[in-house]
Formats: structure tokens, sequence, C-alpha cells
């Protein structure tokens, strides 16, 4: 049995350094003439581990910097028993190796799986796990995933997709070192990132890439641009994304094809889109022609003169490159800064996606249901009714309105 100690005047004292040195729920006790260190989650059981210096105001100092040390390491994502076996010489002393898992999650993205272009690691992947790597290695290092993912992001307004999109890259980072490194537990990141990412204030603007043109405005738009080469091609390349519904990249991707029953040929688009939820399929386009002035479609045979040879695209990067293409140009003709102010008047944006949310638009002026829409775009219906709220309200309203006509013409 364990000798009476009469003079503990240094225990207060010893337990407010040990709590001002680590964080709440750490605690260190007497047991049976020795130390124990508790340790208290907040959603988990009591652990503690047994500290190899007696229980007496002469282990205060060693005791302490023990604490301190395992303390340390347990933030660094070690669990108690084996923060306290490093410090005893029974375990590598060795820090979670992030700088290597950048690799292995590189190597990950790249070659496996929905494989990623090495062109897109670049521009959403490395900034953000570099510099989360970074702050996991510096003397302040964020103790928990939810306090790494906020530092990484907050120099981006809530809301932004720019948040959103070093959020997703962040948490299959870190999924990758727990899944795939063996990282302790500690380290896997929330399920939900909403918080995180946030949203914007009211004052901020549209949440979304774009308005919609009518038919009128992109046939305005279309008449002012340039009549040189240059302006031919890229008046071929406005046509193209209207009157299909493209993504800027899409025009990279495009052909004719023959249907082996009927001989009709038709537009395909190879493009797979990659995000987090997977990759999109290649798909048939469906081209929805412009009524003019006049209330005539616009006859512009695209896909003859495609076959023909007769339409050049001007040059246009891969990626999101092809979308800052059509901006650079764009933003040189007056006829689209004239554009841009009309809409601006109304608290709408312009930009190169508005040809294909116009696309989406006609699509339910004309009675096109939201699931072909969608399938024709080359995107999920819930993507289309969360993305396009301008086309779902669109078709709504039309919907009304052709159940009214019904019971008129039942009642008359």
């Amino acid at each position: 049995m364990p000798a009476v100690r009469f003079d503990e005047s240094w225990v207060p004292g010893f337990r407010s350094s040990v709590r001002g040195s680590t964080a709440a729920g750490w605690s260190v006790r007497e047991y049976r003439g020795g130390m124990r260190l508790q340790v208290r989650g907040d959603d988990g059981p009591m652990q503690s581990v047994v500290l190899p210096f007696d229980w007496g105001r002469r282990a205060v100092g060693d005791a302490l910097v023990r604490v301190r040390n395992i303390y340390a390491l347990v933030c660094e994502g070690h669990t108690l028993k084996a923060a306290a076996e490093i410090l005893e010489g029974k375990a590598p002393s060795t820090t979670l190796p992030w700088q290597q898992a950048i690799e292995g999650f590189r190597q990950q993205k790249i070659l496996h799986g929905n494989a990623i272009k090495p062109g897109t690691w670049t521009k959403n992947y490395e900034p953000v796990v570099t510099m989360a790597v970074g702050m996991l290695r510096s003397s302040k290092a964020p103790k928990r995933p939810e306090d790494l993912i906020d530092r990484c992001i907050r120099d981006w307004p809530p809301g932004s997709r720019m948040r959103q999109i070093r959020s997703q890259s962040l948490c299959q980072f870190l999924n990758h070192c727990v899944q795939r490194e063996g990282f302790p537990e500690l380290w896997s990141p929330p399920h939900d990132i909403r918080r995180h990412v946030g949203v914007k204030p009211a004052s901020a603007g549209p949440g979304h890439k774009g308005d919609p043109l009518t038919d009128q405005q992109i046939l305005v738009l279309i008449k002012n641009l340039p009549i040189d080469d240059t302006g031919r091609r890229w008046t071929d390349a406005v046509r193209l994304a209207a009157e299909l519904g493209l993504r800027p990249i899409e025009l990279l991707h495009l052909s004719i094809r023959q249907d082996p029953v009927s001989g009709e040929r038709y537009w395909w688009c190879s493009y797979r889109k990659r995000s987090g939820g997977g990759a999109t399929e290649p798909r048939r386009l469906e081209p929805l022609p412009l009524i003019g002035e006049s209330g005539r479609a616009e006859s512009w045979k695209l896909l003859e003169r495609w076959e023909a040879g007769d339409i050049a695209l001007p040059p246009l990067e891969s990626g999101n490159g092809a979308g800052d293409c059509f901006k650079t140009y764009l933003n040189r003709q007056q006829g689209w800064l004239d554009l841009k102010a009309e809409l601006t008047a109304k608290g709408e944006r312009l930009v190169p996606y508005s040809f294909r949310h116009s696309y989406s638009l006609r699509c339910h002026q004309r009675g096109i249901d939201g699931g072909s829409t969608a399938a024709a775009m080359g995107h999920s219906y819930e993507v289309h009714c969360r993305s396009y709220p301008w086309a779902s309200e669109a078709g709504m309203v039309a919907a009304f309105r052709r159940a009214r006509e019904k019971v008129e013409q039942a009642a008359s």
C-alpha cells in the first residue's frame, strides 16, 4: 500500500500547469504511488497511460515536459498510447509523413480510379494540398481536420466555387491519408463540408455561372461580330455553342455519326466531364435552332457545313482554357460589352456559359421536359434543376399553363 504523503501543496500548481499546456479534459492523477495521465474526450470514453514518475514534488518538472510532448504527438495524429510509447522509446519516433502522402495521392488521382488530367491536379489539388501540408508541418499546426480546412479556404469568399473546390480536394487528400497511408482516424475529414464552404451573403450577386440570353440577343451579338477570318471562326463557335447547348471545351470534342437504322446523321460529343461524383458520358447532341425577329428558325446548316469542312474553329485550349479563350475574344467586341452592360443593369451576369444556359431555357420554353433537356446537355436531372433554376421555373409555368388550357377547353 503506498505511503501517505502529507505535503501535497505542489499538486494544485502542477495540475494547473498540465491544463495550461494541453487542452480541456487532460489531467494527471496519483496512481499506486506514481502518476497516471488521463484524457477525457468530448464524445468518447476516458483514456489513460501510466507515466514513469513518482508522485512527488521532485518529479513535477520532468512529468510536465513528458505530458507536453505526449500532447504534441497526439495533436499530430498519434493515439495517447502510441505517443507515450514513442517517448519511452518503445515505438519509432516519427511524425506523420505528410509530404510523402502528397505524392501517393497525386499518383492515385492521375493513374487510378476516376483518373484526372495532370492539368486538373495542378490547378485544383496541388495548391491546396501543398498549403495544408505546409501548415501541418509548422509550429502552429492545426489540431483537427476541420480547423485545417477552414484555414485553407478562408482567403476565398463564403459560398464561392473556389471554396468548394478546395474543400473537396482537401477532404479527398485526408481520406487518402487515412485509408491508403495508414494515418490515424483522427484525420478523417468531415462528411459534410457545407458549414466550411458557407453561403454567399444576399448582397454577393448571382450564385450561378451566368444568366441566359434571348434568341434575339444572341442573333444581334452574332451580327455585330467582325467579318474577317478570325471573326468568322468565332461566329461559328458561338453558333455551335448556342444551337447545341455546349460547354466551351466541348467544341473540341465534336463529330458526326450516322444512325445505322434510319441513316440519319447527327452530332456527337465525346467529352467526359470529371467531377467528384464521377464522369459524364459521351452523348448525342440535339440542335435547337434560334428563332429570328421574323418568327422563323435560323438555318445555319452547321452539320452540313461541318461535314463539308467549311467550319474552322478558332484556337481553343483544353480544360477551362477554352472558356477563357471565349472570354478573351468576346471582351474585345463592342457588341458583347454592350450586352454585358444591358444584363448588368438588370442584376444579371453575361459569361461564355450564357450560350449554354440560353439553350436550357429555350428547351423549356418549347415544351421539352427537364429530363430530356438534362440528357441533351450532358448532366443529371438533379444537377439540371440545381444549376438552372430559371429552367425549372419555366417548365413549371408551362406545365400549369397547359393544365389550365385543358380545363378551359373541357369547359367550353
